[in-house]
């Protein structure tokens, strides 16, 4: 009751004909396509991210005025120079302004909204906007201006 096995082999396995010609699984992990996919990653997000700031373009008025201080980030509200309205990145109009406050405002009232005009916008403009946030009980508006040394930064 003898068995036979084949040449090179010694019962343990396989052979591929060659002698010691054995392969054993790799128990190591081959981390070098991962490390080249995340560089690729990185670059992507490094370039990409001051894209993701940019909001809606307007000239603003200067001030000497020194900057907030705040840890959240507040709702834009930006007058465009041809009269659009932008809540954030969105052309709204001015009913519409109101009730998209309150769907987005995560504070309610107390919620910081800051409005940004166009130097050319008449003053009056400007107060109507800010009267109707105001007058739906928003109590934390907001101006924005831009510092000298800003529109110097700007202009290179």
């Amino acid at each position: 009751m003898g068995m036979s096995t084949s040449r090179g082999s010694s019962g343990r396995g396989r052979s591929s004909g060659r002698a010691g010609g054995r392969h054993q699984p790799m128990s190591e992990i081959n981390v070098t396509p991962m490390v080249d996919v995340m560089l690729v990653l990185l670059i992507i997000f490094m370039v990409a991210a001051p894209l993701l700031t940019v909001g809606v373009p307007v000239d603003l008025p200067q001030t000497t005025s020194p900057p907030l201080q705040g840890d959240d980030e507040p709702l834009t509200i930006t007058l465009q120079a041809d009269g659009q309205i932008y809540l954030q990145e969105t052309v709204v109009t001015t009913q519409e302004l109101v009730p998209r406050l309150l769907a987005i405002g995560e504070n309610g009232y107390d919620q910081r909204i800051y409005v940004r005009a166009d130097k050319v916008i008449q003053y009056g403009e400007v107060m109507n906007v800010m009267g109707t946030i105001s007058s739906a009980g928003f109590s934390r508006v907001g101006l924005v201006t831009e510092t000298p040394r800003d529109a110097a930064k700007k202009t290179k």
